[in-house]
């Protein structure tokens, strides 16, 4: 009997490599999403919990030099904001883009596996077909000696 050989084994290796590759980049594009929006969350938060504390400052009254000083670092963490939502962006379309490549490298590996399975299927087949000829061959043979004796 014959062994099995796949004729694009090679060729599907170097698929499913570069699917790993494609895995491991979208993971750490996720990651990177992750932290640039835990910090954008840190930040609103932070923004948030400030102007709560000014609303109670005030009702209880405080000094112009505080709510200029107070109006100051709001604008810049309105900058840092704004730049954080920009990497956020930049982030979520990077880490989509390697979603997409992703898939790609997904379905051109789920191709080749059943590009595969149909020919191991044909190979059986013919394998099978062979076999029985071989079992004709004899049970002829066996017959044909049979008959002599």
């Amino acid at each position: 009997m014959l062994q099995y050989k796949y004729r694009f084994e090679k060729i599907l290796t170097i698929r499913e490599q570069e699917k790993q590759q494609s895995e491991m980049a979208y993971k750490e594009s996720v990651q990177a999403f992750e932290q640039v929006a835990t910090k954008l969350y840190e930040l609103l938060k932070k923004k948030e919990d400030l102007l709560n504390d000014q609303a109670e400052k005030l009702k209880t009254g405080s000094t112009i030099h505080e709510i200029h000083h107070f109006a100051s670092f709001i604008d810049s963490l309105e900058k840092s904001i704004n730049d954080v939502q920009q990497k956020v962006m930049q982030a979520r379309t990077k880490m989509n883009w390697h979603e997409q490549k992703l898939v790609e490298k997904s379905l051109e590996v789920r191709k080749f596996e059943k590009m595969r399975e149909k020919d191991f299927e044909s190979f059986k087949e013919e394998q099978d077909k062979v076999e029985m000829l071989m079992l004709d061959e004899l049970s002829s043979i066996m017959y044909s000696k049979r008959e002599v004796r």
